[in-house]
């Protein structure tokens, strides 16, 4: 039963390196978008492409605030909240198990 709980506890460490990286890419797309940045460069159309899917979920249901994006931040917070449930979840579930 312990490699299972060691099975979940590198899950739930790989899922929070992930939602950090994310955190940062989101960052980057943020600041990108307050200059006028090449559309054709890789480094943009892969920022782009890796956060417009939830991004304009996110700006579906949020009203315009004067031409302030909030969406970045909503989706920031969001991944902040999955951090601190889901992970120590994870890890206690592990714990558990081992």
């Amino acid at each position: 039963m312990f490699m299972f709980g060691n099975f979940i506890k590198a899950i739930a460490d790989l899922l929070n390196f992930v939602l950090s990286a994310y955190i940062w890419i989101i960052i980057a797309r943020a600041v990108i978008s307050w200059v006028n940045a090449d559309p054709y460069n890789p480094v943009v159309r892969f920022l782009h492409q890796v956060t417009d899917p939830l991004l304009n979920r996110i700006r579906r249901f949020l009203p315009v605030m004067g031409g302030f994006d909030l969406s970045p931040m909503v989706l920031i917070f969001a991944i902040i909240f999955l951090q601190s449930f889901l992970v120590p979840t994870l890890r206690q579930i592990a714990a558990g198990l081992q």
